[in-house]
């Protein structure tokens, strides 16, 4: 990625990391689909609900496997190979630690949460805590894929990680028709089904990085442990985590808050986000993308291609979603046909789609610059954008939420202001160029 036309580097690495981002929407979606058409719309609600709570534990793996990605990025353009090296192995053996403690965490948590934080409805609890605790065993199998990912991504090879999606699209879609449709075991039966793709995922991940780069060839006396790189990977990821926890913790109010209007609005919630995740992958692929791209480039000594790559991918990822927003508007009445949703509930999903069709071309206006600050080693900034962007949505939801004007509605036209306000602080950041002080990660010593 360090020479040659910005834009191709950044479309050709884009596209795969798309795809995944699609096909992995696309079977947490047949997911959904399967489980509203087969188990009832109760149950929906009941798997749609534990999302805030899962990807709080998952906050951790996106930050951390990141932050290892982006030195690994830079080692990798440095043509620094023992740093790459040190620097994978001790990513890989934090990231399965650190699963480990997420799996038990979930499983011990999960009541607690869903009860007192997320404010799930009394006839959807049980079913919430079978789902979920279930399912919090594949957590450990995730952190293991997201840094086995982030490893590839940083080498350059993002189209792998599409077909380890594949794999797991298969795996989830097969085991669903099989334990919910065919034989009716309900949310357990879909919870199973997702933490065996989830681990087919990161087998099929692990053995190929392992055999086609011989650098990531470790055999298990050859995996070492350096606290210092430990340090350097939690020290470049905790803003990127923190940045995600802000995000969870925020949407996780946001579904409190929604919850509280009744199960009906829980369940067409549910869908509405699904859809609001279609709409917002071009934006975190091309933030993907910028991290690696810029990364490298810095690795390289190459800054003056930094603000030309992200400048085109801005635009590629403004287009993509103009186009998915479009398609999600004008299908705003067939959407929720899908899912099995109640008359009262495909109504409120309906406003929710055409709502964020429009809200979500703000946040991809700005979001692929995250991952420019993530490449320059200001990973701050993102953390700081999400903390406003969130803390102003969640304010408006509650101020709004019974207010005649809004009323329920806030719920999905909270985002106008949070995405407004993210616009501009991250865009005053770009501009003012300080965000070209202290870019490299790399030890010259």
């Amino acid at each position: 990625m360090v020479e040659g036309a910005p834009w191709k580097h950044i479309l050709r690495f884009a596209i795969p990391v798309l795809l995944g981002a699609l096909l992995q929407q696309l079977y947490t979606t047949a997911d959904a689909v399967i489980v509203g058409n087969y188990a009832g719309q109760s149950a929906l609600a009941a798997v749609g609900t534990t999302e805030t709570f899962d990807f709080f534990l998952l906050t951790l793996s996106i930050g951390f496997s990141a932050g290892s990605g982006v030195i690994v990025a830079q080692c990798y353009g440095a043509g620094d190979n023992e740093r790459l090296r040190a620097n994978a192995s001790t990513g890989i053996l934090l990231l399965l630690g650190l699963g480990v403690m997420a799996s038990v965490l979930g499983i011990a948590l999960s009541r607690t949460a869903f009860v007192y934080l997320v404010g799930v409805p009394d006839n959807i609890l049980d079913m919430t805590l079978l789902y979920f605790r279930i399912y919090a065993v594949a957590l450990l199998f995730q952190y293991g894929y997201n840094i086995c990912a982030a490893i590839l991504r940083a080498v350059g090879d993002s189209a792998a990680t599409l077909y380890f999606l594949v794999i797991a699209s298969v795996i989830n879609i097969g085991l669903d028709m099989l334990f919910v449709a065919h034989f009716h075991w309900g949310v357990a039966g879909a919870a199973v089904a997702t933490a065996l793709a989830e681990l087919g995922s990161f087998i099929a991940a692990y053995m190929y990085m392992m055999r086609k780069y011989p650098l990531f060839h470790f055999r298990l006396s050859e995996y070492t442990w350096s606290l210092a790189i430990a340090k350097k990977i939690l020290t470049v990821g905790f803003p990127i985590a923190l940045q995600m926890i802000i995000v969870s913790l925020g949407l996780t109010f946001i579904l409190r808050a929604a919850n509280g209007f009744g199960h009906v609005m829980t369940a067409s919630f549910a869908v509405g986000t699904r859809a609001e995740m279609y709409m917002n992958f071009p934006s975190h692929a091309f933030q993907t993308t910028l991290a690696t791209y810029t990364g490298q480039n810095i690795g390289a000594g190459r800054m003056d291609r930094v603000r030309s790559g992200a400048v085109q991918a801005l635009l590629m990822s403004l287009g993509v979603t103009l186009i998915i927003s479009g398609l999600v508007w004008w299908y705003a009445d067939t959407i929720p046909d899908l899912f099995g949703l109640s008359d009262q509930a495909e109504a409120y999903c309906h406003d929710h789609l055409q709502t964020i069709a429009l809200v979500n071309i703000i946040l991809s206006a700005y979001v692929p610059l995250f991952g420019l600050f993530q490449g320059t080693n200001h990973t701050g900034i993102p953390t700081l954008v999400a903390t406003g962007a969130l803390s102003v949505r969640v304010m408006v939801t509650y101020l709004f939420r019974y207010s005649v004007y809004f009323g329920h509605t806030i719920i999905w036209t909270n985002g106008l202001f949070g995405f407004g306000m993210g616009f501009l602080i991250t865009w005053s950041y770009y501009l003012s160029g300080r965000w070209r002080k202290n870019a490299s990660l790399l030890d010259k010593s």
